[in-house]
């Protein structure tokens, strides 16, 4: 959807839908020329999330729609999101091609500035028309093909153009998680990798082939891949600024890619194993991130490292007992074939630490179901070596939605993936639990002394509540809002 924005100084232009937001217990500020009934204006009462169509008595509006953004202290950037969600969805009901958006100071100072205002709207509205229909064989096309928010000042415009570019990424990435896995796997991920790389000069790629990961002694990840047809890949974006700042960083960001994860010799249950092919959503968020500086640029070097595979029982996949040795050296018993995840994140780790050399790495797995017994699937869990990686990441969270919440990683939990055969099992004896901090604590061999953080997505990836914007039992397109806001704000 295409998304416009004019000043709110300008004469406002005849629209089929005018979309006024309000806090509750407020008087609604209506644009120059436009009325509406007194009784619609007596009945509406701003909480958060209603929404009342009206027939206007005056102006260049066909109709107003009234949404409410709640108690002033309790609104912020999120109940923006929701209204700029709300707004489209109820203009795409109503079969419209466009809408206008039109905002008061009122409504800046609840989204902190006319900037955040104009950012959590444009998100909100592009990202609330989310379908998707790739697999459809008759695909109904959506009337909304755009909005324009009218707001004040060159303020307002720069954080909309900047929340259009973050909610396209989102949907870029959750277009990746929702492929199925015979539509996407890691040769295909490969490709849209070098695709995204191809739209800007400050993007480059390379792509490793199993052959030197062999070289390289990826055996955790090629371990993994054995029981597949499909070769893994080792998919390594790079983005450069045109100048890089002073005090500017290298910045790796890790993503799970497994294309799709049937548990290997440790098979899954058959319910719910369609839902594998959201396991490369590590993979996406990285992928989505990328999408996002091709647009808007940040001030750090970005190294996106992506492990892709398939998990797949066959005659040569890894059997519960084997042996495989990681890229730096370290053996790995493999007690269960479907905590596959740490082990190709393992040797994406090394190599991230041996041939990027970052200042700092955050990697991101839907890596365990334990993290969702934990926090639900509204919060993702965090796991940061540092306090200004923690903070950095919880503000990112805070402020765009996608809220990180930090478990523990302590060195008796490294113990416990101390091996018997070898150095490392990948994952720890029954009745132990913490299952999610063993992950975590499994991947901290193999980042060195090198700043990380692990962020669990397992929860948050997909199956979240409905938020108007995302949510809901598909792909959420987490990780790339979070990202560039601690790239861009840290």
């Amino acid at each position: 959807m295409k998304i416009t924005t004019k000043d709110r100084s300008a004469k406002l232009a005849k629209t089929p839908l005018l979309v006024l937001l309000c806090c509750e217990g407020e008087t609604l500020s209506l644009p120059p020329g436009v009325t509406l009934p007194a009784t619609a204006l007596a009945d509406f009462k701003g909480k958060a999330r209603e929404a009342r169509l009206v027939d206007p008595t005056g102006g260049d509006a066909e109709r107003v729609l009234l949404v409410g953004l709640g108690k002033r202290d309790a609104a912020n950037w999120e109940a923006q999101r929701r209204a700029g969600a709300i707004a489209s969805k109820r203009a795409e009901s109503l079969g419209l091609k466009s809408y206008t958006l039109w905002t008061s100071d009122a409504d800046d100072s609840v989204g902190c500035g006319a900037e955040g205002t104009g950012r959590s709207l444009a998100e909100g509205a592009v990202m609330g028309t989310y379908k998707y229909t790739e697999m459809k064989s008759k695909a109904e096309k959506p009337s909304l093909a755009g909005a324009t928010l009218i707001g004040k000042g060159t303020e307002f415009k720069r954080g909309v153009e900047r929340g259009a570019a973050l909610a396209d990424a989102n949907l870029f990435t959750r277009d990746l998680q929702n492929a199925p896995g015979n539509a996407l796997t890691p040769t295909k991920l490969a490709a849209a990798a070098r695709k995204l790389a191809g739209s800007s000069p400050r993007l480059t790629i390379k792509v490793i082939e199993e052959a030197e990961m062999k070289k390289l002694g990826m055996g955790a990840l090629l371990g993994v891949s054995n029981g597949s047809r499909e070769p893994a890949k080792l998919i390594h974006l790079v983005y450069k600024p045109t100048k890089r700042a002073r005090g500017s960083r290298k910045v790796a960001l890790v993503g799970k890619g497994l294309t799709f994860d049937a548990g290997g010799i440790s098979i899954k249950p058959a319910a719910k194993m369609e839902d594998m092919k959201y396991d490369m959503s590590g993979g996406a968020a990285v992928l989505g991130t990328f999408h996002a500086l091709a647009a808007l640029g940040c001030p750090h070097e970005v190294h996106g490292i992506v492990p892709a595979s398939e998990n797949l029982p066959d005659g040569q996949a890894t059997k519960p007992g084997d042996v495989h040795t990681a890229m730096n050296g370290t053996t790995i018993e493999v007690i269960n074939t479907d905590a596959e995840g740490r082990l190709i994140l393992a040797d994406a780790l090394c190599y991230t630490t041996t041939k990027v050399k970052p200042d700092e790495i955050i990697d991101l797995a839907t890596l365990t179901g334990a993290v969702i017994i934990a926090l639900g699937h509204e919060l993702t869990g965090m796991f940061p070596s540092t306090p200004e990686l923690r903070d950095r990441l919880r503000a990112a969270g805070d402020a765009t939605g996608e809220p990180v919440w930090e478990l523990p990683l302590l060195e008796c939990h490294k113990e416990q993936m101390k091996g018997t055969v070898a150095d490392l099992r990948n994952i720890n004896t029954p009745g132990q639990g913490n299952g999610s901090t063993s992950g975590a604590a499994f991947l901290s061999n193999f980042v060195g002394e090198t700043p990380w953080c692990h962020l669990d997505i397992a929860g948050t990836a997909w199956g979240s509540l409905d938020r108007d914007y995302t949510g809901g039992p598909m792909g959420s397109g987490v990780g790339p809002r979070l990202l560039m806001e601690y790239l861009t704000e840290s």
